[in-house]
């Protein structure tokens, strides 16, 4: 009776489908996934980003190990990948910092020698690799993105200072349009600048050394609607996500994320790297979303937003916004046992900014906030509702699979980083790769609002590149899940099991 059920709700699944995707169905078991080959293309920055393209069969990685390069490898059979050539970067700029493919190409998102200055996105043929064409984008293009359509071409130009804070270029969105000739539109946020108070009143940040709006903003990744209509992009530093629309070429929202309480039990976690354990409890604490990765699951009509909370610091000569608790003057009245507080095993190794927190401004803190959510959420694309969070469960799972690191507790945690989405058998699933646990964990997210667990993955050190590749274009013809990891040069590749 069980294998007929099976049988039936394979068929009904099969139903479902287009004619394409039915040609392609595999019923897979998405909590299976195991590591099925591996790479080793060099050391530190050797292996960040990776895109892949069905055409060739070859997967495209960013190498800034020894030289500024794309790694070429052969991936027909991703349990023997071969590095079989690659492309250097030095005509164009200095590192190369992401990189996307679409219908043959391969788009390049390139930083000036002086990342001050505007970038370069470098477009390039996956066959032959013969440039095509380059362009000019915003300064520091982070992160390189085709629409569905193959259409756009979208950068997140971060816009960082220099060290001295004496040069903040702002921060922007090229919009390259593939069929105008690549003809380049780079957006800002300047548009934006009479809305900071009210956009500050509900938690997003602007705060850099004496910066306008338009220069704070710090533009990190972006994911597309599948009509290609809609980009989001999560402004990390700024904690914030803003809305673009591709027709109009045109920033049209803003949404600030708010903070996190770590003061609810669900929510809890272990702020010091020196108490010689791992707790996880409630302290009176706010983290900042500070989304990296965002990914995108449509369904219902409604756009789901999914977002790696890991946290980041302005950290630089002239300005440094990050202090431990130890070193902060808390107000007596919100915090009467701060001398307790302070103690290595309590709070005072924790990392908070020192831009948020003295409410009355008398010079002391009344809240305490914290760099990043040590979680994905998931927001609502049309009006940038907080529709889930994950709390403290990467956390937790990392621990129980024996892969949390203690030292990172004081400051970002697990510290969530990159995040893909893709269906896999009959279910959908997010995949979140964790920087600092070295580790991927996997939910069932069907039920957007409600994701659930199904196991964590081991990858190579700081996993960077996240990336889905679905079974109608896999080499395998089986879902595969590609993990570059930019501290030890190492690419991995895990395929699920098929069930009967």
């Amino acid at each position: 009776m069980k294998k007929i059920i099976t049988s039936l709700l394979l068929a009904a699944t099969l139903l479902s489908c287009t004619e394409s995707e039915s040609e392609f169905f595999v019923n897979e078991d998405p909590a299976t996934f195991a590591e099925v080959g591996s790479i080793d293309i060099g050391d530190v920055g050797a292996a960040e980003i990776s895109a892949y393209d069905p055409q060739t069969k070859r997967l495209f990685v960013v190498n800034n190990g020894t030289v500024n390069k794309i790694d070429i490898l052969d991936f027909a059979d991703p349990s023997n990948m071969k590095v079989i050539g690659s492309i250097s970067m030095a005509p164009y700029g200095g590192a190369v910092n992401s990189v996307s493919v679409s219908n043959g190409k391969l788009a390049a998102a390139i930083e000036s020698v002086d990342k001050q200055a505007a970038g370069k996105v470098a477009i390039f043929n996956t066959s032959d690799y013969k440039e095509i064409k380059v362009v000019t984008v915003g300064a520091l293009p982070d992160m390189i993105t085709f629409s569905p359509d193959g259409k756009f071409i979208l950068t997140a130009n971060e816009g960082e200072p220099n060290a001295s804070y004496t040069n903040d270029p702002v921060g922007s969105i090229s919009i390259i349009s593939v069929d105008e000739n690549y003809a380049v539109n780079t957006v800002d946020f300047s548009g934006f600048a009479s809305q900071q108070e009210a956009l500050k009143a509900k938690g997003f940040r602007v705060f850099g050394l004496n910066a306008s709006f338009a220069k704070d903003i710090e533009p990190e990744y972006i994911t597309v609607s599948g009509d290609s209509k809609t980009a989001w992009v999560t402004l990390q530093e700024n904690n914030g996500i803003a809305k673009i629309s591709l027709t109009s070429k045109t920033i049209t929202q803003i949404f600030p994320l708010g903070f996190k309480d770590y003061n609810v039990d669900a929510n809890g976690i272990d702020p010091s790297d020196k108490d010689n354990t791992v707790a996880f409890g409630k302290w009176n604490v706010k983290g900042i979303y500070q989304p990296d990765a965002i990914a995108l699951y449509e369904t219902d009509g409604v756009p789901y937003l999914f977002t790696a909370n890991e946290g980041d610091v302005r950290e630089y000569d002239a300005y440094v916004e990050n202090l431990r608790i130890a070193k902060a003057k808390l107000d007596a009245t919100a915090f009467p046992n701060g001398t307790t507080l302070k103690a290595d095993a309590q709070l005072g190794r924790l990392n908070i900014t020192s831009t948020l927190g003295d409410t009355d401004g008398d010079g002391d803190f009344d809240q305490l906030y914290s760099f990043g959510a040590r979680s994905f959420s998931v927001w609502n694309g049309n009006d940038g509702s907080l529709l889930f969070d994950s709390k403290n469960e990467l956390e937790t799972k990392t621990l129980a699979a024996g892969l949390y690191d203690d030292t990172r507790s004081d400051d970002k945690g697990v510290e969530p980083e990159g995040i893909a989405v893709g269906s896999v058998g009959n279910k959908k699933v997010a995949f979140v790769g964790m920087e600092r646990a070295d580790a991927v964990a996997l939910y069932d997210i069907s039920n957007p609002k409600a994701p659930v667990f199904l196991q964590i993955l081991k990858c190579g050190d700081a996993p960077e590149g996240i990336l889905f590749i679905a079974a109608k274009d896999s080499p395998t013809k089986k879902s595969l899940l590609v993990v570059s990891s930019e501290n030890d040069g190492v690419v991995k590749v895990y395929q699920p099991k098929t069930l009967l």
